[in-house]
């Protein structure tokens, strides 16, 4: 799964120049030109990662920096700094503001390689907590004292889809057990019943998760991300 990076930037010559030096790194990039959309796009969409330019009209880098730190969905992403301004009062405004990297122009395919290789492991641990990777395994679910069988149609670090319901409702406590490669063992959850899509699917949320389990469903997770 490519990563998926938002580069916000004024000038459409720098857009250009960065789109073209994180595509051939295998990065899937989003480019624009207002920051105010910009703003408006990370309460909306899920990055794994934000480029932006400290000087922009109406919203400059500091305050788009800002406003993504305070995002639902993209509030612990890595923020990447572009700049022209190479000063020690820049970077410290910049991290302030809640900037991950700074990064001086000018920029070349070099740099470039040497940052995303810095950032990688920010980048996959963003990544791997929101992804939703597909999943078919079999599923035990225990519904108060009635126990049926569903199967799994992905899975994230918070919960999976199920096929079949068995009758629970949106609220309900469920707890429910399945295998995951590469573990060993079966992964047991306490969950509850977080959404209901027709004809009778279930998204559930994982209420608690051993350390184990969890190892677990991060390796499946992280594996399935670097293919």
């Amino acid at each position: 799964m490519a990563l998926k990076i938002l580069v916000v930037d004024d000038e459409q010559d720098i857009l250009k120049l960065v789109k073209g030096l994180l595509e051939p790194l295998g990065v899937e990039v989003l480019g624009l030109a207002d920051s105010r959309e910009a703003a408006q796009r990370v309460n909306k969409e899920k990055f794994d990662g934000v480029f932006l330019d400290s000087r922009m009209p109406y919203l400059d880098g500091f305050g788009l920096a800002k406003s993504i730190r305070g995002s639902p969905l993209n509030g612990k992403v890595p923020i990447v700094m572009l700049s022209g301004a190479n000063d020690v009062e820049t970077m410290r405004k910049g991290f302030q503001a809640g900037i991950t990297f700074f990064l001086s122009k000018p920029i070349n395919l070099e740099r470039m390689a040497g940052l995303l290789r810095a950032m990688r492991g920010t980048l996959l641990n963003e990544k791997r907590r929101y992804a939703r990777l597909p999943l078919r395994t079999s599923v035990s679910c225990l519904l108060g004292d009635k126990r049926f069988n569903s199967e799994s149609l992905n899975i994230s670090e918070g919960g999976m889809m199920l096929e079949t319901s068995g009758g629970a409702g949106v609220g309900q406590e469920i707890h429910v057990e399945f295998s995951i490669p590469p573990a060993p063992h079966k992964v047991r959850a306490r969950s509850k019943v977080a959404r209901k899509d027709p004809p009778d699917r279930m998204g559930i949320q994982f209420l608690n998760l051993s350390p184990e389990d969890r190892v677990a469903i991060q390796k499946y997770i992280t594996g399935k991300i670097k293919d």
